[in-house]
């Protein structure tokens, strides 16, 4: 409740009186009540036909189309698409992550794998809120970003039913609708696997790299089985479900539709691929090195690229994940979970411009506060000073980030080429 009073506050107010200009999850979704899955032949102008595909001479969004679901119940009472306060919509489901982060957190706590108070898991889940991308970016409303705040949420339902394995069939569901949010999170599934093996195994279990056929052999198979059953069935619906949705919209079950984007860099697209290890350096460059330009072009004492600020920055206490004096099993597929869902991102074609940090470590970043949670060297003074530095950082992002008035601390370039300030 905090951080969604909080959001409403802080976000611009035309988002809260009508639609964003990038609504494309209200137009797919008076699609959806249309009977079709395009959108017509031609997008409305005020999205400036910003990242629409073209093909077969209409106009299709191809992000995936669960937040487009979400608003199908809005879209009809309002009667259309421009009636529907999008922005304002998913700024109300912002608040729901933070709050489910902390009762992932408080599991791992009550299964002895972390080793933190009640507290730091409420410091935890508001330096998760106030502390990273995340503010940022669940301020926006637009499609980008509302695409993070709905993938973010399910990725964090999905890590909370997944630990111990507790919850397969709801784990399976969580992490196939965030597949129709955010594509890259299916790479989370290790999580379960990790999680189900962990709770086949005996207590006595020996250890699997030092023996893995002797470790294999004394799993409960059945439980095993059952688990990987009970998982699977809704996972593999909805996976089954979103591939036949492209096959209808673009011939291929593969195809999502981005190669027919109508922007600038489709050159690239169509010489590199959408994910290519070509984009690799330029990706690593924005994760890690990206720093504010001092002095801003426009005369102010420092502007963010809009290829955004490095992840170390605008969240200092991610650089504590590589040490730990605790190596529970439990770091395994969290760790495994957070890597497979970074790499698409860090292969793909577009750095997550415009944006004020890595938008795209959203996807991940529930793990990584799970395994901050884990480790077992930063106490609460820890917390507190790396925290207090992300929540000013991040509340200027929030405060500043797509505001005209506030224009003067970013730099954009068009090209999308320009990362560092030029000499």
């Amino acid at each position: 409740m905090l951080f969604t009073l909080v959001i409403l506050a802080v976000a611009d107010p035309a988002t809260l009186r009508g639609h964003t200009s990038a609504n494309h999850f209200a137009l797919l979704a008076q699609a959806f009540l249309d009977g079709r899955l395009d959108i017509g032949a031609q997008a409305p102008a005020y999205t400036g036909n910003n990242d629409f595909a073209v093909y077969a001479e209409k106009v299709w969004v191809v992000f995936p189309p669960f937040p487009a679901l979400l608003l199908v119940p809005w879209v009809f009472l309002c009667g259309n698409a421009e009636a529907v306060p999008d922005g304002l919509v998913f700024l109300g489901l912002a608040g729901m992550t933070p709050a489910l982060l902390f009762f992932v957190l408080e599991k791992l706590r009550a299964r002895g794998d972390s080793v933190r108070s009640e507290r730091e898991n409420v410091a935890l889940a508001l330096l998760f809120a106030f502390g990273s991308v995340y503010f940022f970016s669940a301020a926006q409303g637009s499609v980008w970003f509302a695409a993070h705040v709905v993938g973010t949420l399910l990725g964090t339902a999905y890590l909370w039913c997944a630990l111990g394995a507790e919850w397969p069939l709801c784990a399976g569901l969580s992490l196939g609708l965030a597949f129709a949010t955010r594509t890259p999170l299916v790479f989370a599934l290790p999580l379960f696997v990790v999680e189900a093996l962990r709770a086949a195994a005996p207590p006595d279990a020996v250890c699997p790299w030092r023996q893995p056929r002797a470790y294999l052999a004394s799993l409960d198979s059945r439980r095993l089985r059952r688990s990987f059953a009970r998982f699977s069935l809704p996972f593999g619906l909805i996976v089954g479900l979103l591939l036949c949705y492209n096959a209808v919209r673009f011939g291929e079950p593969l195809e999502f539709g981005y190669r027919y984007l109508s922007i600038a860099w489709q050159a690239r697209i169509l010489r590199w691929g959408l994910f290519s290890y070509h984009y690799l350096a330029r990706n690593l460059g924005v994760v890690l090195s990206s720093l504010p330009w001092v002095p801003a072009p426009s005369g102010a004492a420092f502007a963010v690229n809009h290829h955004g600020l490095a992840l170390w920055l605008t969240t200092p206490l991610f650089l504590l994940l590589p040490w730990s004096v605790r190596k529970p099993e439990v770091r395994v597929g969290l760790w495994l979970a957070a890597a497979g869902v970074a790499l698409p991102s860090l292969l793909y074609q577009n750095t997550g411009w415009v944006q004020f940090g890595y938008r795209f470590s959203n996807d991940f970043a529930p793990f990584l506060f799970a395994l901050l949670a884990v480790n077992g060297f930063a106490r609460w003074r820890s917390l507190v000073a790396l925290g207090a530095c992300s929540i000013v950082i991040n509340t200027f992002g929030a405060l500043t980030f797509g505001r005209p008035e506030y224009a003067r601390f970013y730099v954009t370039d068009l090209t999308q080429r320009v990362l560092y300030p030029p000499d």
